[in-house]
């Protein structure tokens, strides 16, 4: 009888050893769980378009190259004014809003307002592209300060008046990039345009535009 008493002591001990194993298992779970419900439903990575050499990729780290297509992509958008600049330029605004800061919204505003008052937006067409030759480099990235950034864009710009060209030149545009992640679903770059930064656009010449070429050709 001692020997059986001796077996279903060692049973109920082992019983007790699953039981504290399992208890461990569920705190273990659960613990997970509530990790798991409480993590990012999504996760922004900006992937720079290049990829031959590999790349280290660190959440919501944002590359120059990416920092530049954003400036010129929605800066273009801003500036294309297909039809009628009295209405084109307000639509551009609202169109991109979720891509400026409200200061830069607010000074857009006013300067249209103002070329509204002297007569320079009607019947006025307005487009812009990149020079060519004049593309993405690290150098025309500069970084302010953590989540700023100034994009250096040398673009041509073409203006037309009912079918009339006025105005036709290239100019460097500074423009202030800051990390506006506010709205997800509206803007998913989390990058928004600030304006202009220094002294603000100035003309290239000819001159200028052949020293930058020949520097690209022998770089």
């Amino acid at each position: 009888m001692r020997r059986y008493r001796y077996e279903i002591d060692n049973v109920r001990s082992h019983l007790r050893s699953l039981w504290l194993v399992i208890g461990f298992q569920v705190l273990v779970i659960a613990a997970l769980w509530i990790g798991w419900s409480q993590s990012p439903k999504s996760l922004r990575v900006h992937v720079p378009p290049d990829l031959r050499s590999g790349a280290l990729l660190s959440v919501d780290e944002v590359p120059p190259a990416n920092v530049y297509a954003f400036a010129f992509y929605i800066f273009q958008q801003l500036n294309r004014w297909p039809d009628n600049g009295a209405n084109d330029y307000g639509k551009a605004i609202f169109r991109i809003s979720p891509y400026l800061t409200p200061r830069y919204r607010t000074d857009l505003i006013a300067d249209m307002d103002l070329k509204a008052r002297r007569g320079e937006l009607a019947y006025r067409t307005r487009g812009m592209h990149e020079v060519p030759g004049h593309g993405f480099e690290e150098r025309r990235v500069d970084v302010l300060a953590p989540d700023v950034w100034v994009v250096w864009l040398d673009l041509d710009l073409l203006e037309s008046v009912k079918g009339m060209t006025v105005k036709q030149t290239t100019i460097r545009y500074p423009l202030r990039i800051v990390r506006h992640d506010i709205d997800p679903e509206s803007n998913p770059w989390g990058l928004a345009l600030d304006g202009f930064e220094g002294d603000g656009p100035r003309r290239l010449n000819a001159d200028e535009i052949t020293a930058i070429n020949d520097a690209n050709k022998k770089g």
